[in-house]
């Protein structure tokens, strides 16, 4: 089972499985977001073997987008030996919906240096199951198990992990696979009811501070709204080691019915 199916060389189409929450018509933008990452990693091991790493995901989502297959361009903007600036852009009808910038640095030993001041999360096994198909529609959000402890309006902790692949018969690393999960922040940490306001997000930013190990991705995560109609969902990044880094989105926050 997987989200996608690659049927060209840089066309993939789409599984039950990326089915949208807002509108069961178009696609969750969750998985798209870790193709992007995908095809990212894949161009630079075509172009290069020093191991560059992924240290920054910027996304602008320019759309909705139907379920429907999509098609992937990956080009260098900024080369360099130790540092190179990648745009990903995944496109329907020949319209551009989703545009990922992401940073990659040259890793260096810096073990002796490494500490973060972010919280840790509870495990796993200490938050309570959470049916998150109760709150939202569509296949990719069913497609989640999910564990979570509410703290309150607009904040939570939780765990999510997928028995399914992002794109069928490929190997994907971590990180990518991470990045067609991350978009779920701006549904688990509510801070009004989704039908009676809307709070889509228009992009997301994710910071890494070293690559995620596989299992479970942990979120610690806060929504926020300002009073112009303007939001921000922001969380902590986790794996069952320790933070991994963070992510933040900007909502557009339309109260229904005005």
């Amino acid at each position: 089972m997987a989200y996608w199916h690659r049927t060209a060389p840089h066309t993939f189409a789409p599984t039950e499985h990326v089915g949208g929450a807002w509108d069961l018509a178009t696609q969750h933008i969750a998985p798209a977001l870790g193709v992007l990452a995908h095809e990212v990693e894949r161009d630079r091991d075509r172009r290069r073997s020093d191991g560059l790493v992924v240290s920054r995901l910027s996304y602008d989502i320019l759309g909705t987008v139907p379920i429907e297959p999509v098609d992937v361009s990956v080009e260098v903007l900024r080369p360099g030996r130790t540092i190179e600036l990648v745009q990903a852009t995944a496109s329907y009808g020949g319209r551009a919906v989703v545009l990922l910038r992401a940073w990659l640095t040259e890793p260096y030993d810096t073990a002796a240096l490494a500490g973060t001041d972010l919280p840790s999360l509870p495990g796993p096994d200490e938050m309570e199951p959470w049916d998150m198909a109760g709150l939202w529609r569509g296949g990719f959000i069913a497609s989640l198990e999910v564990r979570r402890k509410e703290l309150g309006p607009g904040r939570s902790m939780v765990w999510v992990r997928t028995p399914h692949s992002l794109v069928d018969d490929e190997p994907v690393s971590r990180l990518a696979a991470v990045a067609g999960l991350v978009d779920v922040t701006n549904g688990i940490a509510v801070r009004a009811d989704p039908a009676r306001v809307a709070f889509p997000n228009l992009d997301l930013t994710a910071h890494f501070l070293r690559a995620p190990a596989g299992g479970w991705l942990g979120l610690d995560t806060t929504q926020s709204y300002g009073a112009g109609g303007v939001g921000v969902t922001s969380s902590a990044m986790h794996d069952e080691h320790g933070p991994v880094g963070t992510v933040a989105q900007t909502l557009t926050v339309r109260p229904q019915g005005t």
